[in-house]
């Protein structure tokens, strides 16, 4: 029921907003509020923060059935604002949780999380935005990047230095940034995919905010980070599986219809090959997924199995896109069928909350009990 309800919402009301938008432009700031409107009456907005503080409190695994069918660029921008508002209650000072917390929980503010820079992305405890402390003030200076939601957004969490431990390491420390009380610098990031989406840098000249603004204790903004990262990369995968299934159903119908040698393509021995690989593809990493929620849910260590699922899931979905250009031949790269611009999508969640690489590295981890990286 969970599953066909959010099934229903993506394709009556998300997928036609969508439609009737340019699909090469990143959507303005009212019509991602009308989504999050959609959104927050799903309850959805606030689906990880437990109900003690009015959030959905789903499961991870309920979480993963709905995320999977919503369009992937929604989903994508779910991720961070939910992600985001997760960050921001862990820590948040009461008054200043009782002033954002409601607007974010039922949509009526976009919040993002700045964590990535230039210089610091798989290594995120390399930051080196800093933050100054000057009496009653803050200051924040520093580039961000590769940052969803920061065009639309009214607040970030922030990732800041606020100073260095005692092996020369940033001490990081989590501050909500409104966008209304303090200035910042925004550049949309024009991307291959996802094109409706919103991905910027941004920069911050002694932005200043308030001290009230600064959320939990120094140094534990690594620990949240990795909370929430545990969660998205399994939830990223189905969203990149999304995409893989949409291309196995146009390679499918494909092949039906299309006569070759005096017989449908689909009775062809290697293209009945090609459609067993990908549905097995999909499904056993989207089995993947599933199971690494699950994991989160009963509160045991996920580290290892859900950076294993998203590189699983987006090298599977990527792998999908790409056979399904093949079986559609010619117009496999037409802009007319679309399947381009699939792979294209597909390819970018292969970047968010972990690369290929630093994933393969997090699951060896786990599996030697040695880290590759220092």
């Amino acid at each position: 029921m969970l599953t066909d309800s959010a099934k229903r919402l993506s394709e009556d009301t998300l997928m036609p907003i969508l439609a009737r938008e340019a699909a090469d432009k990143p959507l303005s700031k009212p019509v991602m509020l009308e989504i999050y409107g959609h959104l927050a009456e799903f309850g959805i907005t606030a689906a990880r923060l437990h109900e003690d503080f009015g959030g959905s409190g789903l499961s991870m695994l309920d979480y993963g059935l709905i995320m999977e069918q919503l369009p992937p660029a929604i989903a994508l921008s779910l991720l961070s604002h939910d992600g985001s508002t997760v960050r921001f209650n862990a820590g948040a000072d009461e008054a200043v949780r009782d002033a954002y917390l409601p607007d974010f929980r039922e949509g009526r503010k976009i919040v993002c999380t700045a964590n990535s820079e230039p210089n610091a992305g798989s290594d995120s405890n390399t930051i080196s935005t800093k933050l100054e402390i000057e009496g009653d003030r803050a200051f924040i200076t520093g580039t961000k990047m590769w940052i969803t939601n920061a065009s639309v957004c009214d607040c970030m969490i922030v990732s800041c230095s606020a100073g260095n431990d005692e092996r020369g390491r940033p001490v990081p420390q989590r501050v909500l940034v409104d966008l209304s009380q303090s200035k910042v610098g925004l550049a949309e990031t024009p991307l291959a995919g996802l094109k409706q989406g919103h991905l910027c840098e941004v920069t911050f000249d002694r932005t200043e905010v308030p001290l009230s603004h600064l959320i939990g204790s120094p140094g534990d903004a690594g620990k949240y980070m990795t909370i929430v990262w545990n969660a998205n990369r399994p939830l990223i995968g189905l969203m990149a599986l999304n995409i893989a299934r949409r291309a196995y159903d146009m390679a499918l119908a494909h092949v039906t219809d299309r006569k070759q040698f005096g017989s449908p393509l689909a009775a062809k021995q290697l293209v009945q090959q090609d459609l067993s690989d990908m549905e097995a593809a999909i499904t056993s990493a989207r089995l993947t997924c599933l199971m690494a929620l699950a994991t989160l849910d009963t509160g045991a260590r996920s580290n290892g199995i859900s950076a294993m699922a998203k590189r699983l899931a987006t090298e599977n979905a990527n792998r999908v896109v790409h056979t399904a250009m093949q079986l559609c031949g010619g117009m496999g790269v037409t802009e007319e069928l679309g399947l381009a611009q699939l792979w294209a999508d597909a390819r970018v969640f292969q970047v968010p909350d972990g690369t290929q690489g630093i994933l393969a590295l997090i699951h060896g981890r786990d599996i030697t009990g040695t880290a590759a990286w220092r």
